[in-house]
């Protein structure tokens, strides 16, 4: 085989069928009969410079699959799989790999860069291949420039590869030595220093102790910044690209150097092609999210207070920067909005000045009003477009008394623009501005009004008018009114200034969703998203036209089921208008079952809604899934004990959703809608228990379902238990344990990752939902005394939460309501067990001085629990 080799690769891609198939079965069988000669076989044919490019190339990127895979269970299989091959078999398929850097084909270097980066990712971190950096840096030294660029990628894709906590400080030093070697502008090559440029981005991480080195900084960001200058486009970009990065991960260190990285970044932006001005942005655009979180994370004014991290780099910057940002507004493309994921000048300018705004407050107003009234009313659609860009930009981050006068004066001219304004741009910009507006200025916290009785019915009026118009515009202006309704949702169910308006704006809304062109720019979504808000904000009195949208959306989706023989795009836009209409059914059945007038009337609908529900199941679409589960959900606590009928025929719809490991969202989703179906059946679901339980327990033993799936499914035992009191006491002795393992697990965070701590919070939330649910349920019984042998345990869990110090207020509230319902459960046999607990009342102490109303009302409740021991005891 090794001899044919070529020939079978070449074949792999040959364009006849048959050819093609073949070759790649012989490629299979010979990896499954013999790994080693197979690995060996493809190294050999990407090293020799006498074969076909092609051949080389396809031999590299099967290599690179043998290595890794997306899946991460896949991925460790190829792990173990390659580290217990053969030694020698390895050396030979490295040495192959690495004389491959050296080959004046460019394809075959740049994947063996890849290759060895994906073993060294494999093996350093099992201290093999101790050699592999020394004889890359080696290679440094060669002549050939193309041998110093492979190697300089190879370093770049290696730093992507390892953890950075794998390689010593000394091999880190010689590495970034290297880099910014090859970076520097005494080296002639330029595709030597792109590479280069690219390696510094990968290493970034790994240079923590030489950004505490003044001397090393100097040295890095100075060879950076003269990147930044250098003749070759890509190289610039690439620059740019490091000081993105730098911002982010050592904004601490910026200080020194930040005045000349403003002129960098200013001339870039003013005069450098758009990749390299883009980057220029973003790298102030990153300044204000570290800046952003930095003041939030401290919150208030913290002037007097030294050790606060924050450079307030925007707000020095500011006088030079926001002029900068406003003329990138002016330098739109005639067609930007025909395509979706157009990214442009102006558009970066916009949303970084909208963070400038975030971070700095009321301080931007002054600088950019003087924009706006230059050029507002200006004949260049241009100047118009973006003073309107630029008022909408700073709706966020100044206060409201800053904003409502400018607002007040300059609302209808907005309104008068969005109907009038000759140009589409201008229009579909004045509606997104329309709906930030209501976004950030209008609701019931505002002390003084933004919209008002007196011009409701404009606004209205012009956001309806404008839901005609082109489907960008069309599709502003629904978002505009969803931001309005939103207003409003707090208001109570007695009055809004919209109820009067409300079959309009719905009948309006509807006809958008039946325009042809409605499937353009996410003008159908929009025109569904308004629908709902506008429903969810609706009172009392609109009740009986919301209860005749029902089957007017019923009848929608039915319509859909009618439909054949369609084509793939037609399916997809067909199962993204069942999404939308499942969600409004969802709305509809939320806001009806909310009040008994509205729910006994909206109850006859409830069999007719639940056979569509089921009839969405049969299509093979994970949103529709999704949406219909919500849906039923919802039906589900509004039906209640009613919902039983319908249990029958759904339950296995509910078990295929609970065995939906691929679509991970969709099991989710599923397991909360056993919460709600536990809390309206309540023990009417003891039937379905054995099943869902045994599926509940599956999908905590398997290592394919995505960790996100597992704190809502503990959550979920403690609803079954709930619902279904006693009886859950035959599930015990499976679900103990497993909650048990998971909360000795969740009770140490070794990691001060942000990421890691939150989903362990989630976890340990889910766990001590599911005991809390579990002593709630056997309160009052005579098998109470079944939850003894785990009581020690859960103590223990508490008293190590406890200590860790690293809970959330969350799972604080939760844990120490868990103490209160093992005491008012355990009754007197519990006293002596908290008594012994390390931390029980110290904890209880804690929470029973906290400021947070509900940790206080948790606490409040446990102290009552634990205190009557005392009496009874």
């Amino acid at each position: 085989m090794a001899m044919e080799v070529t020939q079978v690769l070449l074949n792999a891609q040959a364009v006849d069928d048959t050819l093609r198939k073949h070759a790649e079965e012989n490629l299979k069988q010979f990896q499954e009969q013999n790994l080693p000669a197979f690995l060996l076989s493809l190294s050999t044919e990407l090293a020799n410079d006498e074969k076909p490019v092609n051949s080389r190339q396809l031999a590299g990127l099967v290599l690179k699959n043998a290595l890794d895979a997306k899946d991460q269970l896949r991925k460790s299989e190829l792990v173990q799989r390659w580290l217990s091959l053969d030694i020698t078999a390895k050396a030979q398929i490295k040495g192959y790999l690495l004389q491959t850097l050296s080959s004046p084909v460019p394809d075959p270097r740049s994947t063996a860069s890849q290759v060895i980066a994906k073993i060294a990712g494999i093996e350093l971190p099992h201290n093999q291949w101790p050699e592999l950096i020394g004889s890359l840096l080696s290679n440094i030294h060669q002549l050939p420039a193309h041998v110093k660029q492979a190697t300089l990628d190879t370093l770049g894709y290696l730093c992507e590869e390892v953890p950075s906590d794998v390689i010593d400080q000394d091999q880190v030093n010689k590495i970034l030595t290297a880099v910014v070697q090859g970076m520097n502008s005494s080296e002639g090559n330029n595709d030597v220093r792109l590479a280069a440029t690219r390696a510094l981005y990968n290493a970034l991480g790994f240079a923590q102790a030489n950004f505490t080195n003044d001397m090393e900084r100097d040295y890095i960001m100075r060879v950076v910044c003269e990147a930044t200058l250098s003749p070759e486009v890509r190289i610039r970009q690439a620059a740019f690209e490091c000081l993105v990065s730098i911002s982010s991960t050592y904004y601490s260190k910026l200080a020194p150097y930040i005045q000349d990285i403003f002129n960098i970044t200013a001339k870039a932006v003013r005069e450098d092609e758009e990749a390299v001005a883009l980057q220029a942005i973003e790298f102030w655009s990153s300044i204000c999210d570290e800046e952003i979180d930095i003041l939030e994370e401290y919150g208030g004014d913290f002037s007097g207070d030294s050790d606060i991290p924050c450079f307030n780099f925007v707000k020095q910057a500011l006088p030079v920067l926001v002029p900068l940002l406003l003329e990138t507004l002016l330098k739109q493309e005639e067609d930007q909005d025909q395509d979706e994921g157009a990214w442009n000048l102006a558009m970066a300018g916009g949303t970084c000045l909208g963070l400038v705004a975030r971070t700095v407050g009321d301080d931007i107003v002054p600088l950019v009003m003087p924009f706006i009234e230059e050029n507002i009313t200006k004949a260049d659609w241009r100047q118009r477009e973006a003073a309107t860009y630029a008022f909408g930009s700073i709706m966020e981050g100044p206060s409201p008394d800053k904003l409502t006068s400018i607002v007040n004066v300059a609302l209808s001219f907005m309104l008068s623009a969005l109907m009038k304004d000759p140009n589409n741009h201008v229009k579909d910009t004045t509606a997104w501005t329309l709906g930030r507006i209501f976004e950030f200025l209008h609701g019931s916290t505002m002390e003084s009004a933004i919209v008002t009785p007196a011009n409701c019915q404009q606004i209205v009026t012009v956001l309806v008018q404008s839901m005609k118009d082109a489907p960008n515009v069309a599709e502003k202006a629904c978002g505009a009114l969803y931001f309005l309704a939103q207003g409003y949702e707090d208001s109570g169910s007695l009055s809004s200034p919209l109820t009067p308006f409300f079959q309009d704006i719905v009948q309006a809304l509807l006809d958008v969703s039946h325009r042809e062109d409605a499937g353009e720019s996410r003008l159908r979504t929009a025109a569904y998203e308004a629908l709902n808000e506008v429903v969810r904000s609706a009172t009392d009195e609109t009740a009986p036209m919301v209860l005749q949208l029902v089957p007017l959306i019923m009848m929608e989706l039915h319509k859909t089921f009618e439909a054949q023989n369609l084509s793939s795009y037609e399916k997809e836009r067909q199962a993204e208008l069942q999404g939308l209409l499942c969600g409004c059914l969802q709305v509809f059945i939320q806001k009806l079952g909310a009040s008994d007038a509205t729910k006994y009337l909206f109850m006859q609908y409830a069999d007719q809604m639940m056979t569509l529900f089921l009839r969405v199941f049969d299509c093979r679409s994970a949103t529709v899934h999704e949406e219909a589960m919500l849906a039923i959900g919802a039906l589900a606590y509004t039906c209640g004990p009613a919902f039983a009928k319908y249990m029958p025929e759904f339950y296995k719809y509910l078990e295929m959703g609970l065995q939906n490991f691929e679509e991970y969202q969709v099991c989710a989703i599923t397991v909360g809608v056993v919460g709600d179906i536990c809390r309206a059946l309540e023990d009417k679901i003891l039937p379905y228990c054995d099943g869902i339980m045994t599926q509940l327990l599956k999908d905590l033993s398997s290592n394919q379902l995505h960790r996100s799936v597992k704190p809502p499914i503990f959550s979920c035992f403690g609803d079954i238990s709930l619902a279904i009191g006693e009886n859950f006491d035959k599930y015990l002795m499976y679900a103990m344990p497993m909650l048990q393992s998971a909360a000795e697990l969740s009770a140490h965070t070794s990691s001060g990752d942000d990421e890691i701590l939150e989903y362990t919070n989630l976890l340990r939330n889910g766990i001590l939902e599911a005991y809390s649910g579990i002593f709630q349920g056997f309160k009052n019984s005579p098998k109470t005394q079944l939850l003894m042998p785990y009581a020690p345990h859960i103590l223990q869990f508490l008293d190590s939460l406890y200590l860790e110090k690293d809970m959330d207020d969350v799972v604080t509230k939760t844990a120490i309501g868990v103490l209160g319902d093992l005491a008012d459960t355990l009754g007197s046999s519990a006293g002596p067990l908290i008594q012994q607990s390390l931390t029980s009342r110290e904890f209880l102490r804690e929470c029973l001085a906290s400021h947070d109303p509900l940790i206080k009302e948790s606490a409040d409740w446990a102290h009552l629990a634990i205190s009557q021991l005392a009496i009874t005891g």
